[in-house]
């Protein structure tokens, strides 16, 4: 099959996969105000010092004609983020007064993606730049719709210690085939809230493996009144991804293979499955309720919870306890596992070198450690950069809410969020069969087997 032949069935597949999709993202409570007192968190898993601040590229000169670029956003946290972006633009512009900047807000991750595949496909321009998921990478450059930025980085003064102050567990989402396609941006991670206080009431240590995890849900659920743990099913493979890595083996492999049938997955399964059935402190079946489980949380209605990490400042607002924050529980005494997840900056194909230029200094100049500070402490964002951790607003910041801090910290543990070939369809594949297992439709060896068989169909023309 030739090159011309996959871009073409990729592109078709892209269309179908969204329509079935849906393509929704996660979604986090209202962020609090920037100068919101935490309240001083319980211990957590060891943290890692970040490595030493690395400026960014210097800035380049402005074009000498004037250009106008689009930036497609999404709007996937309860955050003011128009209003930050527009903040940050307004910067820019001053910086260099002959690039305009236009954002165009289009919804959540879904609706970016869907926007711009629709406006290529009829042949009409796409933006300049877009935030779009790191998981769709692959088929981003299947699509034929993004350009690699190694040149833009070549050229860039320091261009590769500004590459490397990103952190690593980002950046892994960005390289393919030998080439950086995107910029981490605005990312997070699967984390585990846990109510400090209640835990030094009853006595309990924070969980360090699944039977800990297990028996201190079990021990803190009060029938019709709490639970002990809420585990939402809002973006199913992402929130059991950290079950399997702690398991000892992610669901992915590599960009066309994937390892839903692995013993150990369906282990992480059943564990699942088990802290509802086995030891009652959690609701059963799916759980639907990722917008409200940290609403449940704050008012004392579960004593723990999984969601992402851009919840922090919401659950803080509303909590009137201390938040402890954490990394979940692997299998084994003192192992524990995340995933990444977020968004990106891609350049696209179809405009002007011109405006892939006035692009990537855009993209420079919001990735500053003070705006990746800034963005990160306004919306709940882990900062990308690690030099954003050594600014003075963001020193000052931790000091305040050191779960900030913690939460970049479990970064350490991280592991690669589902992305492949065709991942609209096999992440459907996926849901589809993990939510017939918690539900009780299959048993879990049952699911993921039938999962497999399906995802590898679909990656077949890929290998």
């Amino acid at each position: 099959m030739t090159r011309k032949t996959v871009v073409y069935f990729v592109a078709l597949l892209l269309v179908l996969s969204m329509a079935l999709a849906g393509c929704g993202q996660k979604a986090t409570p209202t962020a609090a105000p920037a100068a919101t007192q935490a309240p001083a968190a319980t211990k957590a898993p060891a943290a890692t010092e970040a490595p030493a601040a690395t400026e960014a590229p210097a800035a380049t000169e402005a074009p000498a004609k004037p250009v106008t670029i689009e930036v497609y956003y999404p709007v996937a946290v309860d955050a003011p983020i128009a209003k930050i972006l527009k903040g940050y633009i307004a910067d820019f512009e001053k910086q260099y007064p002959n690039i305009t900047v236009k954002p165009v807000f289009a919804g959540g991750y879904g609706d970016v993606k869907t926007t711009i595949q629709t406006t290529i496909e009829g042949g009409g321009k796409p933006p300049a730049l877009a935030v779009m998921l790191a998981a769709d990478l692959y088929d981003l450059v299947n699509a034929d719709y993004i350009i690699p930025l190694d040149d833009f980085i070549k050229a860039s003064p320091d261009g590769q210690a500004y590459i490397d102050d990103f952190f690593p567990a980002f950046m892994a989402n960005s390289k393919y085939d030998g080439k950086i396609w995107s910029i981490p941006f605005q990312r997070s991670v699967v984390t585990l809230y846990y109510n400090a206080d209640l835990f030094e009431q009853e006595g309990i240590q924070p969980p360090d493996s699944w039977q800990a995890l297990a028996e201190a849900a079990q021990k803190l659920t009060i029938p019709d009144k709490r639970w002990g743990i809420e585990w939402p099913s809002g973006w199913p493979y992402w929130l059991f991804q950290p079950l399997a890595i702690g398991n000892g083996q992610n669901i992915i492999k590599s960009p066309t293979e994937v390892a839903f049938d692995d013993p150990k997955v369906i282990e992480a399964v059943q564990f699942y499955i088990d802290l509802s059935h086995k030891y009652h402190a959690m609701p059963e079946g799916v759980q639907k309720n990722w917008g409200n489980a940290p609403a449940d949380f704050a008012k004392g209605a579960a004593a723990m919870i999984v969601h992402s990490s851009g919840s922090l400042r919401g659950i803080l607002k509303q909590a009137n306890f201390k938040v402890g924050v954490m990394a979940v529980p692997g299998k084994q005494p003192g192992t524990y596992a995340t995933v990444t997840g977020g968004g990106n900056f891609y350049i696209l194909k179809g405009v002007s070198p011109e405006e892939q230029q006035a692009a990537w200094k855009f993209i420079q100049f919001v990735t500053q450690p003070k705006y990746a500070a800034d963005f990160s402490i306004q919306t709940g964002y882990i900062a990308a950069r690690k030099s954003a951790y050594d600014t003075d607003a963001m020193k000052a910041y931790i000091q305040k809410v050191p779960q900030a801090g913690q939460i970049k910290d479990m970064l350490q543990y991280a592991g690669a969020e589902l992305s492949c070939m065709n991942l609209g369809k096999v992440r459907n594949i996926f849901h589809k069969y993990l939510q017939a297992a918690y539900n009780g439709e299959m048993t879990p060896e049952e699911a993921m087997k039938q999962a497999q068989k399906e995802a590898d169909e679909a990656l077949a023309m890929f290998k």
